[in-house]
């Protein structure tokens, strides 16, 4: 077996037994949700992910918690018919004079 299969076989690995933590720490949060861990910092000294510090220093993260938060803001897919139905609906306001 080659070197770079085992090394894929291995992140492969360790990615299953992360999904399966129910508590994160900085570095496994940051792997989890891919981002980098200077925007992760930024995050959580603005307090815009849920995050906790048991002890002031070290930061932790609820794995279910951060799940809810990658799904917020969710958009819902526009079909063929959606779009033809919002483009009459915007002609028919911007003809009413609804729109401006």
């Amino acid at each position: 077996m080659e070197l770079q299969e085992l090394e894929q076989r291995l992140l492969n690995i360790e990615s299953l037994l992360l999904s399966q933590k129910t508590v994160l720490n900085f570095d496994e949060a940051a792997a989890y949700t891919g981002l980098s861990k200077s925007y992760l910092y930024k995050l959580t000294s603005s307090a815009r992910i849920p995050h906790f510090k048991p002890q002031g220093k070290h930061i932790y993260f609820n794995k279910l918690e951060v799940d809810m938060w990658l799904q917020r803001n969710p958009t819902k897919p526009i079909d063929g018919a959606d779009i033809e139905e919002q483009a009459e609906t915007y002609i028919t306001l911007k003809r009413m004079g609804g729109l401006r």
